[in-house]
């Protein structure tokens, strides 16, 4: 013999949060909202040599996340096809290095080259990623 209504509800709602709650998965972010606040990387133009111009600073990505954005400029990736390079310009073709930073430092591919920091986060940089929040001042990796 079924349960009475009464009861199978009471048993239910026991297990439902109420709507006025907030659990901890509501505080969290969402994938949404970490793309549209970006991330910090290093980001290297790879344009016709082993090592290039290059700079740290924060990229936003697309909805689908195939497309990264850095100061007006967008890129793609080569999906494996590319040589020393894992990303293209769209604009201008030319290729690019665009890794996460390592809290070594040493983020080229090919090593060597310096990195500019770019200015609103530098100090994110230096404390987070490098744990070295005496060089926040650093303007070069």
């Amino acid at each position: 013999m079924p349960k009475p209504p009464s009861r199978r509800r009471n048993a239910t709602l026991m297990f439902v949060p109420d709507a006025t709650e907030t659990s901890a998965e509501a505080v969290l972010p969402t994938n949404k909202t970490k793309a549209k606040a970006g991330r910090i990387m290093y980001i290297e133009c790879k344009a016709g040599d082993l090592t290039g111009v290059a700079r740290i600073g924060r990229v936003t990505f697309s909805k689908s996340g195939r497309t990264i954005y850095y100061r007006g400029e967008r890129f793609q990736s080569l999906k494996g096809a590319g040589f020393k390079s894992n990303y293209f310009n769209v604009d201008t073709g030319e290729d690019y290095w665009i890794s996460g930073p390592k809290r070594n430092g040493q983020d080229a591919l090919y090593g060597g080259s310096s990195a500019e920091i770019d200015d609103d986060v530098r100090e994110e940089y230096w404390r987070d990623i490098r744990r070295l929040p005496g060089r926040v001042k650093d303007r070069a990796a």
